[in-house]
C-alpha cells in the first residue's frame, strides 16, 4: 500500500466528521461535494486508503474492547504511576462507566463505507473487476465493524446507507432504535457475502496491510464460528471451516518473533494486518506497556535471585521516538507464569523483572515482580525506537486454532492443529507436552490456553471467553471448571454485553440501554 500519512491528506471527504447528534457520527462537516470527487480512479483507491488509515487509528480500541476485560490485565500499581482502563480491566461497568462511549466511535468509518459503496456501486469509470475488487474490500471493512459491535453490545442500530448525505438531515428522521443481536448478525453475514462475491476469484495481494479476499474468508469463518457457539446455529459450524480452509497462501513462520518483526512484513503467516512504519505511524499506546526508566533504572533485577547486577533500561525505551513512557498498563504475572520456561513465546511477548530486598541472606524477598511486554517493541533507527510493528487483525496460527476449535466442538480430534501452533512454540526443541485428545472439555480449556498465550495484545481473549464454552457455558462465567473465568454467573450474566452512556438515549430516545444495566431513561 501506497504511504497511508500523504494519501490521507488527499482526503478531504474523510478529514472531519461531526455528528447530527453528540453520540452518533452520521455526517462529514466537509464531504468534498460529491459532485466533484468521485470523479477518477485517483479518488477512489485515495477514499480506500482513508478507510483503511481510519482502521489503523481504532487499533487500540479493537485491544480495548476486545482484551482488557479478559483477565490477563493487572489492576495492580507497580511503578508508582496511575493505571489505565480500570473500569474496564476490573469489569466493573455501569451505565455511567460505560468503560467507552459513543459507540466506539464505529459510526464515523461506518458512514464513510457506506458512502464509498453507495458512489462506487454508481461510477461507471472503474472497469468491472477493480469495482468489483474495492466493493469487496467495503463490504468486508464494515462487516468487521459491525462484528465488533454485535459482540460488545449485542444489538445495535443498523445504518447500511449514509442516509445523512442522501438528503435526509432532520436528526428526528434519523433516530435509530437497536436491532435485535440477530437481525445484526444477519447484516453482518450479508455484507460478507456480498464482500466474497465481489472479489470472486480474485486473489489476496502480497500487500498484507489490504482488505482482501482472504481477510474476507478469515471474518466469515470467525463470525459463523462465533455465531455456532454463542447462538446455537450449529450448521454454521460447517460454513466456518469452509472459509477457513478457503484462505491460501499462508503458512506458519518457523520462529514465533519474525512473526511480528519490522522487517518481515508482509510475511507468510500475515493474512490482514494494520501498517505501520518508521516515519509514518507507530503501534498505539504500546510504549505505556513497559517501564518507566526513572521507576526502573537500578532498582529491579532480571531474576528473583538478584543473581545479576542491577537493570538499567535493558530494553533501550529511554530512546523512544515519540511515545510516553510510563508503565500505564500491565500484564498479569499469572499470565507469565502460563508460559514453559522453554516456550519461545514467553521471552518474544515478556521481558521480567524483579525488585528484591537484599537485606540480610539469601534467598532475598522479592517485593515486585513485573513485566514489559516486548511483542511489539519495533526498531532502533537513528538512535531512537520506534514502534513500528504491524499489528495483525489475522494470521494463519488464529486460522488453526479456529480450526481447532471446530474440530472439538465436531467432536473430531484438534490435535493436528494444535500441534503445529506447540511444535513452532518450542522449536528447534521438542514439545515437552504434547497436546493429546481428551474430552470436548478438556480440549476446548487446551484451545483456549494456547490462544492465550499465542495472541496477547491481538484483542481476542475477552472474545474468546465469551464464544468459547465447556459444558453449556461459555468460559466467562467463574466456575471450577473455568479457570480463565471473570464473571459471576449469578449477578453478572449480563455484563457480557457493554453498556452505553446516557448520552446516546438523550439523543435518540428510540435507543435501549443495553439489558440488565439501570437506565434513567428520560419518558
Amino acid at each position: 500500500m501506497k504511504t497511508l500519512k500523504y494519501l490521507f491528506f488527499t482526503l478531504v471527504i474523510l478529514t472531519g466528521i461531526s455528528s447530527c447528534s453528540d453520540s452518533l457520527d452520521l455526517a462529514p462537516e466537509d464531504y468534498f461535494g460529491s459532485g466533484n470527487f468521485w470523479q477518477n480512479e485517483a479518488q477512489v483507491n485515495n477514499f480506500m486508503v482513508g478507510i483503511h488509515k481510519q482502521m489503523r487509528d481504532n487499533q487500540f480500541m479493537f485491544v480495548r474492547l476486545g482484551e482488557m476485560r479478559g483477565g490477563g490485565y493487572s489492576n495492580i500499581d507497580r511503578q508508582n504511576t496511575s493505571l489505565n482502563e480500570l473500569p474496564i480491566i476490573e469489569n466493573r461497568l455501569n451505565e455511567n462507566s460505560t468503560g467507552v462511549s459513543s459507540w466506539a466511535g464505529f459510526y464515523g468509518p461506518i458512514l464513510q463505507i457506506n458512502l464509498f459503496i453507495q458512489k462506487v456501486e454508481q461510477i461507471t469509470f472503474l472497469n468491472e473487476t477493480k469495482k468489483k475488487y474495492l466493493l469487496g474490500q467495503a463490504y468486508g471493512i464494515r462487516a468487521y465493524y459491525y462484528f465488533h459491535l454485535l459482540k460488545t453490545y449485542g444489538g445495535v442500530p443498523i445504518r447500511l446507507v449514509p442516509e445523512a448525505l442522501n438528503g435526509n438531515t432532520d436528526p428526528v428522521a434519523l433516530r435509530k432504535a437497536r436491532a435485535s443481536e440477530a437481525e445484526v448478525l444477519t447484516a453482518i453475514k450479508g455484507d460478507i457475502s456480498k464482500s466474497l462475491a465481489s472479489f470472486g476469484s480474485s486473489a489476496s495481494p502480497a500487500e498484507k496491510s489490504q482488505w482482501s479476499p482472504n481477510a474476507s474468508a478469515m471474518l466469515k469463518g470467525d463470525v459463523f464460528l462465533w455465531s455456532a457457539k454463542v447462538y446455537g446455529t450449529n450448521a454454521d459450524l460447517a460454513d466456518a471451516k469452509t472459509a477457513l480452509q478457503s484462505v491460501t497462501g499462508t503458512s506458519l513462520q518457523a520462529t514465533f518473533p519474525i512473526v511480528f518483526a519490522s522487517n518481515q512484513k508482509n510475511n507468510k503467516e500475515i493474512i490482514f494486518a494494520f501498517r505501520n512504519l518508521v516515519g509514518e505511524s507507530e503501534m498505539q499506546n504500546i510504549a505505556a506497556y513497559t517501564y518507566s526508566t526513572f521507576n526502573f533504572d537500578g532498582q529491579h533485577y532480571k531474576d528473583s535471585l538478584a543473581s545479576g547486577p542491577l537493570l538499567v533500561d535493558p530494553l533501550v525505551i529511554a530512546a523512544s521516538n515519540s511515545q510516553q513512557i510510563i508503565q500505564r498498563y500491565a500484564y498479569t504475572f499469572e499470565l507469565f507464569k502460563l508460559y514453559d520456561a522453554a516456550d519461545k513465546r514467553r521471552d518474544a511477548t515478556f521481558y521480567d523483572y524483579y525488585k528484591v530486598n537484599k537485606t540480610g541472606n539469601p534467598p532475598y524477598a522479592v517485593t515486585i515482580r513485573n513485566t514489559a511486554l516486548v511483542k511489539f517493541l519495533g526498531v532502533i533507527s537513528a538512535n531512537k525506537r520506534y514502534f513500528s510493528d504491524d499489528w495483525p487483525v489475522y494470521r494463519e496460527a488464529d486460522r488453526l486454532l479456529m480450526l481447532a476449535e471446530i474440530a472439538n466442538a465436531e467432536g473430531a480430534d484438534p490435535s493436528s492443529f494444535i500441534k503445529q501452533i506447540r511444535d513452532r512454540a518450542y522449536a528447534p526443541a521438542t514439545d515437552p507436552k504434547p497436546f493429546v485428545n481428551s474430552s470436548k472439555d478438556n480440549n476446548e480449556i487446551a484451545i483456549f490456553t494456547e490462544r492465550y498465550k499465542e495472541f496477547v495484545h491481538e484483542g481476542k481473549t475477552w472474545y474468546d471467553l465469551l464464544r468459547m464454552k465447556t459444558g453449556n457455558d461459555a468460559m466467562v462465567f467463574k466456575s471450577a471448571a473455568h479457570p480463565f473465568g471473570v464473571l459471576d454467573k449469578a449477578t453478572k450474566a449480563f455484563e457480557v454485553r457493554w453498556p452505553i452512556e446516557p448520552a446516546i438515549w438523550t439523543n435518540d430516545p428510540l435507543v435501549d440501554q443495553t439489558p440488565g444495566y439501570q437506565t434513567t431513561k428520560p419518558k
